[in-house]
């Protein structure tokens, strides 16, 4: 049976037609596959002579499944081979507890990278960010290996303590000691705020959908005149298609949530809402930013398309890929986790890359205004050198002036973007919000002088 992680999951189904061609089409028809047997030929060389002339004895099932896995990786960053304790570590989690630190990553050029933390999760707990780099697991590096195999590093028994060396962005390489715990964290949790209620999604598995609804029920009988809800989905890296599908429909009384597109432009499914939104109506903003990917830009993208709320915060990651999980002889193989099509947001909008543009940019801080505003690095799909592109052609906005920030006066104890959120739904609308002082850009304007003055200068020819 298919298990659809990420995004969710297209069939494809290749057949053989009954007709009959002329000989010279089957001769051409037939050069591609005899190209692809020689490759195949070329294959088992290659493992002969390694299993035959390396230095040490070597472990035929680990070199095939690293050759898989090298194969699907090369596609692009979501595509990979599971073995069968990696696919059976993967059930798991979606089933929402394991065992582990509680990292989402990722590997661009044999380096693992994280997509985000998990909230409540030792990674959590002890400031890992999205965008670091994890270069060694107790001490032995990590460089070069796949995500399956740097994965089963980190993993382990609940109780034991194990060192991440991290490499981050303008510092030094530093080690973070974590304790393994059976992972369960807190998916969905709930505040309120005054007469305004804070829902935090930290991922979707298998149980998100319900505890979002009882959620916002328990809010709704904490206080019965609530006026507005935000959503937070800052730093919630995905997980499963239908919980995306099932916490939009939560909120909307009708239409399209999300349709997926594989390679035959035919092959279209879309999702729609049923009818009932469990809020009436009420007033709503979605929080985003960098470390928002996957499922949660399908729940951002359809609340925004449908003008059903807001987006506050910062653009999001922009992985606008649908992966099927494909279990190999019933998983006794493992399972391929292949990338088969591209989400559209309910206006057509591919993300893919370019991510969710919030309606209100607002920066959780002074630093990471200024970041925007000198294109410093900023972790993302556009990120890795073999993404998908984007289906329409689009780029990801680059450096342009700073996003709101907190003020000076602004008490550093609160969450900058969550009281804009609630002043957009005080004030009705992120038009009528009054709009704060921007920081003023310090390096990114010293760039544009320098670009302006370069385009000015006479050109001279180089000898």
């Amino acid at each position: 049976m298919k298990k659809y992680l990420l995004i969710g999951a297209s069939a494809f189904v290749l057949g053989a037609g009954s007709m009959a061609y002329v000989s010279q089409q089957a001769t051409a028809a037939a050069q591609p596959r005899a190209k692809t047997y020689r490759m195949l030929g070329l294959f088992g060389d290659v493992l002969n002579t390694v299993e035959n002339q390396y230095v040490a004895e070597v472990d035929d099932t680990k070199l095939i499944q690293s050759a898989i896995d090298g194969m699907l990786t090369s596609l692009d960053p979501h595509s990979g081979y599971l073995d069968p304790e990696s696919f059976d570590d993967m059930r798991d989690q979606t089933r929402g507890e394991y065992g582990g630190l509680g990292i989402e990553v990722t590997s661009e050029d044999g380096i693992v990278k994280v997509i985000s933390p998990m909230d409540g999760t030792p990674a959590a707990k002890a400031g890992i960010k999205p965008g670091d780099y994890i270069t060694a697991v107790n001490g032995e590096s990590v460089l070069g290996l796949s995500v399956t195999e740097a994965v089963k590093q980190m993993r382990g028994k609940a109780g034991e303590t194990v060192t991440l060396t991290i490499a981050r962005e303008k510092s030094d390489p530093f080690d973070v000691k974590l304790v393994r715990e059976i992972i369960k964290p807190k998916n969905v949790t709930a505040k309120l705020d005054g007469d305004y209620g804070v829902i935090r999604i930290g991922s979707f598995n298998e149980k998100t959908t319900d505890e979002t609804e009882a959620a916002f029920a328990d809010l709704k009988a904490k206080n019965p005149k609530l006026k507005g809800i935000v959503l937070d989905l800052r730093n919630n890296p995905g997980g499963l298609l239908d919980q995306a599908v099932g916490v939009s429909d939560l909120f909307l009384e009708n239409g399209e949530i999300v349709s997926q597109r594989g390679r035959d432009p035919r092959d279209v499914e879309r999702y729609n809402a049923r009818p009932g939104d469990i809020t009436s109506g009420m007033p709503m903003v979605v929080l985003i930013n960098s470390g928002s990917a996957s499922a949660s830009e399908i729940v951002a993208g359809a609340l925004q398309d449908r003008k059903r709320a807001e987006v506050v915060g910062l653009t999001s990651f922009g992985k606008g890929s649908v992966q099927t999980v494909i279990p190999l002889r019933g998983g006794i193989d493992g399972a391929l986790k292949l990338t088969t099509a591209r989400y559209f947001t309910p206006s057509g909008r591919s993300i893919q890359k370019t991510g969710i543009t919030p309606d209100l940019e607002v920066a959780s801080s002074r630093d990471e205004a200024q970041a925007i505003a000198n294109r410093a690095y900023q972790f993302s799909e556009a990120s890795f050198k073999n993404a998908l592109n984007a289906d329409e052609g689009k780029a990801r906005r680059g450096a342009h002036e700073p996003a709101e920030a907190p003020p000076e006066a602004f008490d550093e104890k609160k969450d900058f973007q969550v009281a804009r959120a609630e002043d957009v739904l005080k004030f009705g609308s992120v038009a009528l919000t009054p709009k704060l002082p921007k920081p003023t850009a310090r390096l990114a304007e010293i760039v544009a002088k320098a670009k302006v003055a370069e385009a000015k200068a006479p050109a001279t020819a180089q000898k």
